[in-house]
């Protein structure tokens, strides 16, 4: 490839040269005479050296890939080393070292970031910079109409794969006797109607991003073939017996809780552990209040420009009060809905249409020209927990055990609140 390269035969030689001079790449083996390639990678993390390390592991080494990434690894690659995998790997890591000089951030190119600068969003975004620099697999956790989409894109825009594409893939809409060849594509003549060649998604993202949306919707059979192909890096077309090399970084997303169906039998655990090296959970809007008003009138905005209506005194505490169960994706339903409706440049509770949880709560003034509810502030607060409480029985079908998990707190704890807050059945 005709790229200069230093030769070292332990750990000892290797963090020597690191700390002698810069590179672009740095290459190590899994076993070494004086320790473990894992050495080398928490020495390259913990001096913030800004050079990417990738890890050579013995064939279906899960467990060792999957620790190497945690570790810090930028990728990995499994022995016997193709050529071709290995040439991807370097090209991948070149741009990496070249991003910030050559490629415009993600606000810049116009892909739409998370906002929000409650304590909870700005540890997301915290870690979508840092998740932007690895090629780890990435599960994003969170309820629907969180923006785990949207987070998706935006680690796909700051990183070194930006200028590649980024294909959304709804596994959940798919049917399972079409699952193969969407995926990994197909060959002539293949099956009846297969006219002629066709790319699947692994090779419309090749060199970019792969995010399988609802991936705890894929059938078992798709499962083990997707493992197969995320593990070594190859993917079979529909009625070709060679496989070809891909180069995609996998990131995932579900509403469901991926290790829930883990325990269920419904999905593989080791795909599970493959999938979930770092997980980047997305928190409900119920969670992050103080973002609300930022999200609304950006919304408000790119719906209606610079003529966007304003939202009155008693529409900002119907929204404060809101448990927004659809979270994000409510938010923006909600404000389409009401910028339709209302008839002037304000618009009203009413022309929200939230229903008796919050539409037509009493407000009153307070210091400064500041809403504020006439209720107490404990009849407040037991109402907005009853809301998160209701909406996390909900979306885990009244499993009161999984409703604790998706809260943050202990069994004991949600069975005290249900018999304080009456919600017992």
């Amino acid at each position: 490839m005709g790229l200069d390269a230093d030769c070292a035969g332990s750990v000892a030689e290797a963090l020597a040269l690191l700390k002698e001079k810069t590179y672009q790449l740095c290459l190590t083996d899994m076993r070494l005479p004086d320790g473990k390639g894992l050495d080398v990678v928490r020495y390259i993390t913990e001096s913030a050296i800004d050079t990417p390390v990738a890890v050579i592991t013995a064939y279906g080494s899960a467990e060792n890939a999957v620790a190497a990434l945690k570790a810090g690894a930028f990728d990995y690659l499994s022995k016997p080393v193709g050529l071709e995998q290995l040439r991807a790997l370097v090209k991948s890591a070149l741009r990496f070292t070249g991003v910030d000089a050559d490629q415009p951030d993600a606000a810049a190119s116009g892909v739409p970031m998370v906002m929000g600068a409650s304590p909870a969003m700005i540890q997301v975004a915290a870690l979508i910079a840092k998740l932007a620099k690895s090629q780890a697999p990435i599960y994003i956790s969170g309820e629907s109409g969180s923006g785990k989409e949207l987070a998706a894109r935006q680690i796909h825009a700051q990183s070194a794969r930006r200028s590649l594409p980024f294909v959304p893939v709804n596994c959940g809409a798919i049917p399972e006797n079409l699952m193969e060849s969407e995926f990994f594509g197909y060959r002539k003549g293949a099956f009846t109607g297969a006219d002629s060649d066709r790319e699947g998604f692994f090779q419309a993202a090749h060199g970019g991003s792969l995010f399988l949306d609802e991936v705890a919707d894929l059938p078992f059979p798709m499962q083990v073939k997707l493992l197969r192909a995320i593990q070594e890096k190859r993917v079979r077309k529909v009625g070709s017996t060679a496989e070809e090399a891909v180069d995609v970084r996998i990131m995932c997303a579900t509403h469901k809780n991926l290790l829930d169906c883990v325990e269920q039998g419904t999905f593989r655990q080791d795909l599970y552990y493959r999938l979930n090296v770092i997980e980047l959970h997305m928190p409900p809007l119920r969670e992050r209040r103080e973002d609300i008003k930022e999200l609304a009138r950006a919304i408000l905005t790119r719906l209606a420009g610079e003529d966007a209506p304003e939202l009155d005194a008693t529409a900002w505490g119907a929204l404060s009060a809101y448990s927004f169960p659809g979270n994000v994706r409510e938010l923006e339903n909600i404000l389409e809905r009401a910028t339709a409706l209302c008839s002037s440049q304000q618009i009203s509770s009413a022309d929200l249409q939230l229903g008796n949880e919050a539409a037509n709560i009493p407000l009153e003034a307070g210091e400064g020209g500041v809403a504020r509810n006439t209720e107490t502030l404990e009849d407040f607060l037991d109402r907005v927990e009853r809301n998160a409480i209701q909406a996390a029985l909900e979306q885990t079908k009244g499993n009161r055990t999984a409703a604790a998990r998706v809260l943050g707190i202990s069994f004991r704890s949600l069975r005290y609140r249900l018999d304080r807050l009456n919600m017992e059945p």
